[in-house]
């Protein structure tokens, strides 16, 4: 009975390795992998880099679980979220350069301030709003883009097919209500270092 048990939790384990092509990608990329335009290789080393960082960060301070939020695309680096201190915001930097396989590091942490509900409920009404331009616009693949908002500023990063996607998607964010700036860190696909053909 035991080894039957065993036998049944072996073959659950092996077929869920099987599922995976969700909105998030296989190792929660955070792009499908069926639109992300990235090599399969290149999507694994960008999630076990953000993986290694979000370990890293844990491990400093237990709080940046839910305060900091990263994303890895073609081993450049970006890090969005809040933080107590400026000191705390340069060692989260210096901690994504030690991330083997870094390209670079974008760090847009914000020093965190009281807590406002009117402000945070504002930011998630504008990344809502713009998830859903986003999702309904035919010309752009709305998977392959991560959104994050903070005090009326949208960062958006993620691949675009071609320049006229990148710059609908910008577009769209312009076009959110109440929004103060958008910034960007869109890649075309032929910007990536491997492509899929």
């Amino acid at each position: 009975m035991k080894s039957r048990n065993l036998i049944l939790i072996i073959i659950l384990i092996l077929v869920s390795g099987c599922v995976g092509y969700s909105s998030t990608g296989v190792l929660g990329t955070g792009v499908s992998i069926a639109m992300d335009p990235r090599t399969i290789g290149t999507q694994i080393d960008d999630s076990l880099m953000k993986k290694n960082l979000r370990t890293k960060l844990i491990l400093m301070n237990k709080g940046y679980l839910l305060n900091v939020k990263t994303k890895v695309l073609d081993g450049r680096i970006f890090i969005t979220g809040k933080v107590d201190t400026v000191e705390e915001k340069l060692k989260i930097t210096k901690l994504g350069w030690e991330i083997k396989g870094a390209r670079s590091v974008k760090n847009d942490l914000k020093i965190k301030e009281e807590f406002n509900f009117k402000q945070t409920a504002k930011d998630v009404l504008i990344t809502s709003q713009l998830r859903t331009a986003l999702i309904t616009n035919k010309k752009i693949k709305s998977a392959n883009y991560d959104i994050d908002t903070y005090k009326k500023i949208i960062y958006i990063y993620g691949i675009s097919q071609n320049e006229e996607e990148r710059a609908e998607v910008i577009n769209e964010a312009k076009q959110v209500l109440d929004v103060e700036d958008v910034v960007t860190s869109i890649f075309l696909v032929e910007d990536l270092r491997v492509i899929k053909n």
